[in-house]
């Protein structure tokens, strides 16, 4: 899953329950990259120029595998250009004897707490198993330069792909958590939604004063989330604005009896490839949950996705949240369409 999806992923209503899932039993067991690419095969470090390459190659590796491309080359480029991504240092490019690209990988912190992230795209099992190595052998870097002791990794992979799961298996991962991708279609217009009680919605692009509001309430709902390294504001900030599928009209913030407590973030990452909008984040600060808060939001975002003649809205949640995430989008009509399962370890670094 690369980073645009955990892009996707990554913010899902609710609060996981932070560390329980952590893989300890392989702390102390070293990363073996002894192992050696099939004979003729290259790597180099990804450039810019690259992208149309990697994009061929996720393609057929996820049709493949789901059956549809289900990537985008702004997604690609974006992922080349991520703030706080170095090509020459995270990202690997596998070419075979005659050139061409059969194997891409890369290593991610997402904020300044020792988890990573970690993905590969390679069907070729020798291949793929390199890749991870290295870019588990990164991630233990990547945490000790932050000052930790250990590394968190974690590599989403999707549930039938399995090359890259006997590979994490063999490398000492573990499945962790399962993310479904949830879709509503949109038939027709949707019905402006009412309203709960006290409940108002502001919508981007907004200030900067509404930009920070955001920020502190995406912060503050996903406080103890599983795996959650909230980044700075600047940082934040230069994530969203760099990436090619932000849009910040599609940005909602939800105020109860006037204060900020709920956010959605909507963007193009699926208008390309489904021709779909999509919730890349929703979330509600613990004390305003059951308020119907998130619900409003979800309908505000369908009914603007209807009104721009998409054909649909997606959005991912972690089935393993404690809180009722997966009922709120089934009780708003949507369905599951795809498993994405995340795969950890926790080494010592």
């Amino acid at each position: 899953m690369r980073r645009s999806q955990r892009r996707r992923a990554g913010s899902l209503t609710g609060n996981g329950d932070g560390g329980a899932l952590r893989v300890a039993q392989h702390l102390a067991v070293p990363i073996d990259t002894s192992a050696a690419l099939p004979e003729g095969f290259t790597v180099r470090p990804p450039t810019p120029e690259d992208a149309e390459a990697i994009l061929a190659l996720a393609r057929a590796h996820n049709e493949r595998i789901v059956g549809f491309a289900d990537c985008t080359l702004d997604e690609v480029r974006d992922d080349l250009a991520e703030p706080g991504y170095d090509r020459a240092t995270d990202g690997w490019l596998v070419q075979d004897a005659g050139g061409a690209v059969v194997g891409y990988a890369w290593s991610f912190a997402k904020g300044d707490g020792p988890e990573v992230d970690a993905d590969v795209v390679a069907s070729d099992g020798a291949v793929a198993r390199w890749l991870l190595a290295r870019a588990v052998a990164r991630a233990a870097e990547m945490a000790r330069a932050r000052g930790h002791r250990t590394a968190e990794v974690s590599a989403g992979i999707y549930r039938d792909d399995t090359t890259l799961r006997a590979v994490a298996a063999e490398l000492g991962f573990a499945r962790a958590r399962a993310f479904q991708r949830m879709r509503i279609d949109h038939g027709a217009p949707r019905p402006e939604p009412a309203a709960p009680r006290g409940v108002t919605l502001r919508r981007g692009p907004g200030d900067e004063a509404f930009a920070r509001q955001v920020h502190a309430v995406e912060v503050g709902a996903f406080a103890g989330h599983w795996r959650t390294s909230a980044p700075s504001y600047e940082l934040w900030r230069e994530r969203l604005d760099a990436a090619a599928v932000t849009d910040w009209s599609q940005v909602l913030l939800a105020y109860l009896d006037g204060r900020p407590v709920g956010v959605l973030i909507g963007n193009d990452a699926f208008v390309e490839n489904e021709r779909c909008g999509h919730v890349r984040t929703l979330g509600v600060l613990p004390e305003a949950r059951g308020r119907g808060v998130a619900g409003h939001l979800l309908r505000r975002a369908f009914a603007d996705d209807a009104a721009k003649g998409r054909e649909g809205t997606l959005l991912h949640v972690d089935t393993d949240n404690v809180t009722p995430a997966l009922r709120l989008y089934e009780g708003v009509g949507m369905r599951a369409v795809l498993v994405i399962d995340a795969w950890t370890r926790t080494l010592a670094v």
